[in-house]
């Protein structure tokens, strides 16, 4: 998906209006490729609204039927909003890990964190 920025741990981040330059809040999840080498989704561990973190820290795990994976924040940031809709349906992962399967909603702490994320065509040279 072309207006995501993908991190090389499978992570992606969607600013929530990619048309604003100075956006602060933006969506992160993991890849279809990452929900697929992980297999079926049964639990992800959420952090709490107002926890920060660095970039690259881990912010959560993801559980699946065989593994568990560390999730790792994109950018330095504080949560807002978590989906609770995982703590039901964490096989939303699974389903539609771009839209109803996203994890949290972030506040950016550092916007030019961004230039050190991938783009689409590089995300893809990585998992091929």
């Amino acid at each position: 998906m072309k207006d995501l920025k993908y991190t090389k741990e499978h992570e992606w981040l969607k600013l929530e209006d990619p048309s604003l330059k100075t956006s602060k809040n933006a969506y992160v999840g993991i890849t279809d490729f990452a929900q697929g080498e992980l297999g079926d989704v049964v639990f992800v561990e959420l952090p709490n609204i107002d926890d920060e973190f660095s970039q690259n820290d881990v912010f959560g795990t993801i559980e699946a039927v065989k593994t568990l994976a560390d999730l790792y924040i994109p950018v330095s940031a504080k949560i807002i909003e978590i989906n609770e809709a995982l703590e039901d349906q964490p096989e939303l992962v699974n389903s539609d890990p771009y839209n109803e399967g996203w994890i949290v909603k972030i506040e950016l702490s550092d916007s030019s964190e961004l230039d050190s994320l991938l783009d689409l065509d590089s995300y893809n040279e990585l998992i091929s």
